[in-house]
């Protein structure tokens, strides 16, 4: 099954969820419902010391995914065939506990508010063997002509 990256964005070289950048986390989102749903694996190179996940990389994950949350529902809000190119205007991610590298993790997402067409508020979560350990809310919104991440599907 594809996911809504390599359904919508094949060429994309995001480092969180480009799937044509060999070297990035290459996150997969899957839509469950009102939510967006992602599984992901640490490797060893994604530590900041031993057995725990680097925040960064936590940071980068609730990013994207969340981002993505944002552009399916705005496609889905104004009808569109295809996404629009949304961008962070503001995230911040709050970790609660160390996330553990020896556990396949989960990220959860969804819209918490859409004031206009163009933009969504996300809230997001990171499990590991259950239990959230980070967590994060966002303002996503879709650029327009001009702007530099327009047309990056």
């Amino acid at each position: 099954m594809k996911s809504v990256q390599e359904t919508y964005a094949p060429n994309n070289r995001c480092f969180g969820c480009g799937p044509a950048n060999e070297k990035g986390l290459r996150i997969r989102s899957f839509e469950e419902g009102d939510e967006l749903i992602a599984e992901w694996t640490p490797e060893p190179h994604h530590q900041a010391f031993d057995n725990v996940l680097n925040g960064g990389i936590t940071g980068a994950l609730l990013d994207c995914h969340s981002n993505w949350t944002a552009t399916m529902y705005l496609m889905r809000k104004t009808a569109s065939e295809t996404p629009p190119c949304t961008v962070t205007a503001d995230f911040h991610v709050f970790l609660k506990r160390p996330t553990p590298m020896n556990t396949p993790l989960k990220l959860r997402a969804h819209v918490v508010e859409s004031p206009a067409d163009d933009r969504a508020v996300v809230e997001a979560s990171l499990e590991a063997n259950g239990k959230v350990t980070a967590t994060c809310r966002g303002l996503f919104v879709a650029v327009k002509e001009g702007h530099p991440a327009y047309h990056r599907w």
